[in-house]
């Protein structure tokens, strides 16, 4: 017998306002197949009968439009894109304020992470947790309740515990995305198409950057984008 939890698995009753409810339908955005075909069995698994995929965050917000899942899974990174399932959890959830979303990814910067709560996920867990944690967080959030792996939570906590000595943690979850494609070497004019800004606002956006983290120069800031961008996948 599988060791992995399962929904409103119990051999005892359960007070109706802490029994688990099973999710009816479940959307997994992420680009690479291999990891689609693997949460797709883990949700099977779980007993969710219906599972939609999407590659893209473009195909992403379609399929959540069109069918309104109870819950999405998705993932941060998207190609050359930097963060932009951030982009994907907010346009959900000015769409659908209650929607509620697992984000999941290879790294655990808790810088970002906290973006991602700030963005509207209820959760957290990192792509290579174990078959149980990834099941458990999804439980937490079809049932409306937050998850985040302990130690990054502690993370987090830290983090805004001295938010002022760490200058990353000021920064909007825009910002992080121009600094993340910024360490990826792309120019303005792109990162401007990526986001779906305009040239200028990149510009001001790169002048806040420089001012935010208190560095003299453009090759500064890059040296600083560039770190930041390696912790991506």
């Amino acid at each position: 017998m599988s060791a992995a939890p399962r929904f409103a698995a119990s051999g005892l009753a359960e007070p109706a306002s802490r029994r688990s409810t099973r999710p009816r339908d479940l959307l997994i955005v992420d680009d690479h197949p291999i990891v689609l075909q693997g949460f797709r069995l883990l949700a099977e698994e779980a007993g969710i009968a219906r599972v939609h995929e999407a590659r893209d965050i473009v195909a992403g917000y379609r399929t959540f439009h069109r069918h309104r899942p109870s819950v999405v899974v998705t993932d941060l990174s998207f190609r050359d894109d930097g963060l932009s399932g951030l982009s994907l959890i907010r346009r959900i959830r000015a769409l659908e304020p209650g929607a509620r979303i697992l984000a999941l990814s290879m790294h655990r910067d808790p810088v970002i992470v906290a973006r991602v709560l700030e963005c509207g996920a209820l959760g957290f867990v990192l792509k290579d947790a174990p078959a149980a944690a990834f099941l458990e967080a999804l439980e937490a959030v079809a049932n409306g309740r937050s998850y985040l792996p302990h130690d990054i939570a502690i993370e987090i906590a830290m983090l805004n515990a001295g938010a002022r000595d760490l200058p990353l943690a000021n920064l909007s979850s825009r910002e992080m995305q121009i600094l993340v494609l910024i360490g990826k070497g792309k120019p303005y004019d792109e990162i401007a198409e990526i986001l779906a800004l305009n040239y200028r606002s990149v510009v001001n956006a790169t002048a806040t950057l420089r001012c935010k983290l208190g560095v003299g120069s453009m090759a500064e800031l890059m040296q600083i984008a560039a770190a930041q961008a390696r912790t991506l996948p």
